[in-house]
């Protein structure tokens, strides 16, 4: 069985305080337990405070069998802060948004820079998702037109540095696509008519989208997933409508994260979970229990402060 945990954002102290109270007990590769298995949903580099033990114990989790991995939009984004044009300028540009968050990584690594460059060959080895069958795991959307192109386009194994270029070279490929909306989710931009701020003062031009919902005839705030701002409750015109998709009810649970739920619901139905309990605003690290059930339930959550 499976215990599936949240965004860890570098809290390497609290990530261990949750795996104790889950029964995990420390070996050799990290922290084990003799009849179940980790699932980390990615975005567990960047922001907090011990990055480096963090990497360091969840690869040795993931190598030693103990735990499965996937990608987050900021393992995503910390590959390509390091990668090159095929002119040999920087991909990213310098104060981009994508790479708002290195600065933490650079620090801690500062005395062996050659430790990063070997963990960041290894977080190519990950997958964007993981299909069990039973449950699902993706760090922001399942969607099966994604998932099936992912399938199809990775090759096996380390994924190449062209594919991670192409996400800003050639960001409207299906691959990119599909990288992108799976790791970040489904964005739809706003009207110019409507100006929205966050709680800092932040103006934002997009929300993220509910992408298990049919937007049509929905309000911006019945589609919106977002935690940082509200939108207005009318219903969204028909021409600038986003074209939407859905995860059907009788589909297997999905666990993501993500989304930031301080206060949940965490999950949000029978057959969908985020476990992201917002670590850095509401310093509440979470995850889900999952002992075979097909409908989730409130009560297999574990959180730790």
């Amino acid at each position: 069985m499976y215990d599936i945990i949240g965004d860890v954002h570098g809290h390497y102290s609290l990530l261990i305080k949750l795996l104790k109270s889950m029964g995990y007990v420390k070996n050799s590769s990290g922290y084990y337990h003799p009849e179940r298995k980790t699932i980390l949903v990615g975005d567990f580099v960047s922001r907090g405070p011990e990055i480096r033990q963090t990497i360091r114990l969840i690869r040795g989790m993931t190598e030693s069998g103990h735990c499965h991995t996937i990608l987050g939009n900021n393992e995503v984004n910390a590959i390509l802060h390091y990668l090159k044009t095929p002119e040999k300028v920087p991909l990213l540009k310098k104060g981009s948004k994508r790479s708002a968050f290195i600065s933490p990584i650079v620090q801690d690594f500062r005395n062996d820079p050659a430790e990063w460059d070997d963990h960041r060959k290894w977080l190519r080895t990950l997958p964007f998702f993981l299909d069990f069958g039973e449950i699902r795991i993706v760090h922001a959307c399942w969607k099966e037109e994604n998932i099936g192109i992912l399938r199809e386009m990775l090759p096996p194994g380390k994924t190449p540095k062209f594919i991670f270029r192409d996400l800003v070279l050639n960001s409207k490929t299906p691959l990119s696509q599909a990288i992108l909306q799976t790791t970040r989710g489904i964005h739809h931009m706003l009207p110019h008519d409507i100006t929205i701020y966050d709680h800092r003062r932040i103006m934002h031009h997009f929300y993220r989208m509910k992408w298990w919902e049919d937007p049509a005839g929905k309000t911006f705030r019945e589609i919106s997933f977002e935690s940082k701002f509200r939108l207005p409750d009318y219903t969204i015109p028909p021409e600038i409508a986003p074209v939407g998709s859905t995860y059907p009810e009788d589909a297997p649970p999905v666990f993501f994260g993500h989304y930031c739920l301080g206060n949940g619901p965490f999950p949000i139905r029978n057959n969908l979970c985020c476990v992201d309990g917002c670590v850095i605003t509401a310093k509440k690290l979470a995850a889900y229990r999952w002992d075979g059930e097909k409908e989730l339930l409130p009560e297999k959550m574990v959180f730790v402060r």
